[in-house]
């Protein structure tokens, strides 16, 4: 559940920089997935 929350904010992600859309939120909620995934990886939960 969570990989697939992170592959979605990650394509969302892409589709903002190319359009220019949705401003610093999708990237603050990128950073929080990618930290969550991090500590996923780093605890050996994969």
């Amino acid at each position: 559940m969570l990989w697939t929350i992170v592959v979605i904010l990650v394509i969302l992600w892409a589709l903002g920089l190319a359009t220019h859309v949705a401003g610093s939120l999708i990237h603050i909620l990128l950073v929080i997935a990618l930290i969550v995934a991090v500590v996923r990886l780093v605890q050996g939960r994969l």
